[in-house]
Parts: structure tokens; C-alpha cells; sequence
């Protein structure tokens, strides 16, 4: 089992940047890639980043990038999501999640066995 606790969300205004976190713990030493997700109300789940274990190799949904950046602290079995230039359409539930498989990519919520509560981005305009 693993469990995954995401902070750092609020509310900011547009342009504004914000930092979230994804603390893991359980049995996180077999898992292959980290990602973050945001759910928008009506919206289904949608990809917004993930990060390779332990490559590092990154992916990010068009809409994100050149805004936000995804890393991770190993030490402290952390996972970050930095955004910045924030938009309203940015606005969502974004969750982390965790993933157990091996696959060539992370782009979809299917590929991910463990996610977290969701932390609230609000941004306003």
C-alpha cells in the first residue's frame, strides 16, 4: 500500500504561482513514475504531469507546459508540482498519484494504482 498526502493548494490570483507537494509513504520503493492530475467540476480527470523512477524523465500535458514543473526529493520521498503564471482555467482538484507499472508513458489516469485526497488550486481572474 502506498499512501499519498498532496498540500500547498489555495486560492491566487492569476499570474500568481503556487507550489504543491505530494508526500509518499508505504511501499514506495517498486513504483515506477509519480504524476499529478486536476479534476475541474463537470470535467473528467485529466493529466497534468508526471516524473519517471528513477530516470527522472518528465511529462507534461500542453497546457501546462512552460508553466509548471515536476520533480521529485527522493530523500524525503516527496513529490512537487511548481506552478506558475496561473490561470483561471487552471482552476481544479489536483491529485497525485502513483504508479506500481512499467509502461512507456504516463499520459492517463490508468496507468496509476495509488492517488491521494486532491488539494483545491483556485485561481481567479
Amino acid at each position: 500500500q502506498v499512501q499519498l498526502v498532496e498540500s500547498g493548494g489555495g486560492l491566487v490570483q492569476a499570474g500568481d504561482s503556487l507550489r504543491l507537494s505530494c508526500d509518499a509513504s508505504g511501499r514506495i520503493f517498486n513504483s515506477y513514475a509519480m504524476g499529478w492530475f486536476r479534476q475541474a467540476p463537470g470535467t473528467e480527470r485529466e493529466f497534468v504531469a508526471a516524473i519517471r523512477r528513477p530516470s527522472g524523465i518528465t511529462y507534461y500535458a500542453d497546457s501546462v507546459k512552460g508553466r509548471f514543473t515536476i520533480s521529485r526529493d527522493n530523500a524525503k520521498d516527496t513529490v512537487y508540482l511548481q506552478m506558475n503564471s496561473l490561470k483561471p482555467e487552471d482552476t481544479a482538484v489536483y491529485y497525485c498519484a502513483d504508479s506500481k507499472t512499467y509502461y512507456e508513458t504516463y499520459l492517463a489516469a490508468n496507468r496509476f494504482n495509488y492517488w491521494g485526497q486532491g488539494t483545491q488550486v483556485t485561481v481567479s481572474s
